[in-house]
């Protein structure tokens, strides 16, 4: 690990303040300092947030819910429902079926939606893959049976972020500060996909920190569930996930929401899929047409077409959780 300065200001304009080439904010740490230990990542400086007030917590703002980058993920499995009702219910049980108990208490929102990708080139300090700055993505003719089926590269290694897909689903927005003040930016702009060498698969700048997310609440709280499929029961990345959100008015589907984990470089809506059931009835037929609609344009690698099979269950079942009794 390569020696580095550090620095606990207490306010967010101190943050700010010693935003520098090479600097990293510090949250709870559970990627960024295994990025550094493997020598993919060497920050000059660390600046931590944990003394910043503002940046944790979960409270009503406006016609939504703000939730701070530093909320940790158990926070959010525990007290969602308490501090959110139904609203936030998805993201809660996302959040619930990530990691473990000891990392959920660790690791932060805002840490989790911008970690790097778990490819095993990319984490391999000897190998320079496309993501590293190197010529090719290992993985197209390589092991690869846990990375994409969809984006069509060039790098073909998946987020590994649960939230971040409940969040896509509920229209989720990410509040970006710098020194020229803060914006929000919506979930599905924020993850620009892989950028080479960039240190990052979202559109947030070097001189730019998340400070909280935004959830706009609807006029009727959708009804919305969130599907992961993994090796392990517990503490282990989706192979591929799902989650929806769905208003209905009567019987038809006035808004549908659903997005997928596993399966690209970002949490990917799939608007194909939604399209299927604008307008309709949640029958056996209009599933099976999300379902299918939602891999159309899959081209899986040697090992992972079975995330094909995997990717239309997860959207079957999820849409079969919310469909009215």
């Amino acid at each position: 690990m390569n020696r580095f300065a550090y620095a606990r200001p207490t306010t967010l304009d101190g943050v700010l303040q010693a935003v520098d080439d090479g600097w990293r904010p510090l949250a709870g740490g559970t990627d960024l300092l295994a990025l550094m230990k493997r020598g993919l990542n060497a920050p000059k400086r660390l600046v931590s947030l944990q003394g910043v007030p503002g940046l944790r917590g979960i409270e009503r703002r406006g016609e939504g819910w703000f939730i701070g980058a530093t909320t940790p993920l158990a926070t959010l499995a525990n007290r969602c429902p308490e501090a959110a009702g139904r609203d936030l219910a998805v993201l809660a049980e996302a959040a619930r079926v990530s990691a473990s108990p000891q990392l959920r208490n660790a690791a932060t929102l805002g840490g989790n939606l911008l970690q790097r990708p778990r490819c095993w080139y990319f984490r391999n300090p000897q190998v320079h893959c496309w993501l590293k700055g190197g010529e090719r993505c290992f993985a197209v003719v390589g092991r690869n049976a846990y990375h994409a089926i969809l984006g069509g590269g060039p790098c073909h290694a998946v987020h590994g972020s649960d939230p971040a897909v409940a969040l896509m689903a509920l229209e989720g927005e990410v509040e970006i500060s710098g020194r020229g003040g803060a914006n929000r930016v919506a979930l599905e702009a924020f993850f620009s996909g892989p950028r080479r060498a960039a240190g990052s698969e979202t559109s947030l700048r070097e001189d730019e920190l998340i400070t909280g997310i935004y959830v706009p609440a609807p006029a009727k709280t959708p009804e919305a569930a969130y599907v992961k499929v993994a090796e392990r029961a517990a503490w282990d990345f989706a192979l591929v996930s799902a989650a929806v959100s769905v208003i209905f008015d009567g019987e038809e589907i006035a808004r549908a929401r659903i997005a997928l984990g596993g399966v690209a470089a970002v949490p990917l809506r799939v608007r194909r899929a939604e399209a299927r059931l604008h307008g309709s009835r949640l029958t056996d037929d209009a599933v099976e047409a999300a379902a299918e609609a939602a891999v159309t344009e899959a081209e899986p690698l040697s090992e992972n077409g079975y995330k094909v099979r995997l990717a239309k269950a997860v959207v079957r079942d999820a849409l079969r959780t919310v469909r009215p009794e």
